[in-house]
């Protein structure tokens, strides 16, 4: 096995071990609005999140930024929090233009909180390459697993959405309110769960 595809399976791996859970929560409360129809869609929306993690994950593999791990794993439930609550704003309006614009407004909230997860991906790879000199290949190789990964999870999203939607007849509104709210109170958990935000509200950390 070449160097790159070392780095492409870790990198899928990480994406989608479910230990790793928050970044899989995020993807899929980026994805609850749509369905399978709307596959064209998802593919810009979650390349706009791999644009942003790609950016912060290079710059701070390089050690070009350097951010407090504990402050990228409490802004990270936060994305996850935000994205879900917003799913229960998300109307499907009947004119086409007025959709398209809201789902637009999409790509740049994915684009943004994808350097902030880029962060907490590079953690990982940072502890991986360890005093590597040539990273090249290697990042270039765990973003291509992530993205293949990322792909594979909302594949599975869409999929359930289908059945859900169309053979269980689940109105998509109900659909979107029942996921979103799991991932809401699951976010919620990881913050109050947080080592720091404990820190930052002066409770005792075990």
């Amino acid at each position: 096995m070449s160097e790159f595809q070392a780095y492409l399976q870790l990198g899928f791996d990480h994406i989608t071990d479910s230990n790793g859970y928050d970044h899989i929560l995020f993807i899929v409360a980026l994805c609850t609005i749509y369905t399978l129809i709307d596959w064209k869609k998802v593919i810009i929306l979650v390349t706009a999140f791999t644009i942003g993690h790609s950016i912060t994950l290079a710059l701070s593999t390089m050690g070009m930024i350097s951010i407090r791990p504990d402050v990228i794993e409490l802004l990270i439930p936060i994305t996850i929090l935000f994205t879900a609550t917003l799913n229960f704003f998300h109307k499907n309006p009947k004119s086409s233009y007025v959709r398209e614009k809201t789902y637009s407004s999409r790509y740049p909230i994915a684009l943004t909180f994808g350097l902030i997860h880029g962060l907490g991906f590079s953690n990982y790879l940072r502890a991986l390459l360890g005093k590597e000199a040539d990273i090249v290949e290697p990042l270039l190789g765990f973003n291509v697993g992530l993205e293949l990964g990322q792909l594979i999870i909302v594949f599975v999203i869409l999929a359930i959405a289908f059945v859900a939607i169309e053979l269980l007849r689940l109105s998509k509104l109900r659909w979107n309110d029942i996921i979103s709210g799991i991932i809401v109170g699951m976010a919620i958990s990881l913050i109050i769960n947080n080592q720091l935000f404990r820190e930052i509200l002066g409770l005792s950390v075990n």
